[in-house]
């Protein structure tokens, strides 16, 4: 069996969002070793940073906080498909052709897992669209995540989110799939377990079993 990582690492150098430096992890060392017996860092961090799970509560006034996790499956099938040379925006006609098998979560591997994509077009991510969002939606999965930073931009009031969102079904933004093949793995998710929040960082691993 093979254990991926496809969590992105938290540095103050890494892509974030639209490439907006308010949304940019911060470290300080608050100890050192030259002025006590430990070294000890704080980190200010927007809980939409790198890898995480987006709760109903971020596009949702009335919706659920992270807790709505608990019960949830955070280790289950899922489904990895290459929609690489998809150039804007996935859509329903690009996922037309899928079997969306349901109770899956789905993996959404686009051109944002290149090197340095996020970087050098920071508004400029993959995404899904609306009606992409609705396609998935009617498969009844489990979750669906992408290698962006957000799963949609430039769609005013946020439909992709709150499609999704709105059936219970979990999102996971800031994959890293760039040495993913396409197929069938099983997801672990370990989002860190914050009260109260609208989302939640976490590290994502996909096993793959060595027969496939």
């Amino acid at each position: 069996m093979q254990i991926h990582d496809i969590s992105m690492q938290i540095s103050p150098d890494m892509p974030v969002y639209k490439g907006r430096e308010e949304k940019r992890p911060r470290f300080k060392t608050v100890a050192t070793h030259q002025d006590g017996s430990a070294h000890e860092t704080e980190i200010t961090l927007n809980l939409h940073t790198g890898t995480h799970l987006d709760a109903p509560l971020h596009m949702l006034a009335e919706g659920s906080d992270i807790s709505y996790l608990d019960g949830k499956e955070l280790i289950a099938p899922c489904q990895v498909f290459d929609l690489t040379s998809v150039e804007d925006k996935i859509t329903a006609t690009d996922l037309a052709d899928l079997e969306l098998k349901p109770n899956h979560y789905y993996l959404l591997k686009t051109r944002n897992s290149e090197p340095d994509f996020l970087n050098k077009h920071p508004e400029e991510f993959i995404y899904l669209a609306e009606s992409g969002a609705e396609v998935i939606a009617a498969a009844s999965p489990i979750g669906v995540g992408i290698d962006s930073l957000g799963i949609e931009r430039a769609q005013p009031e946020h439909p992709t989110h709150k499609t999704l969102l709105g059936n219970g079904i979990i999102i996971i933004e800031g994959l890293r799939l760039q040495e993913i093949e396409a197929g069938d793995y099983k997801l672990i998710l370990a989002p860190l377990k914050i009260a109260g929040v609208e989302g939640a960082p976490a590290r994502a691993f996909l096993l793959e079993e060595d027969n496939q």
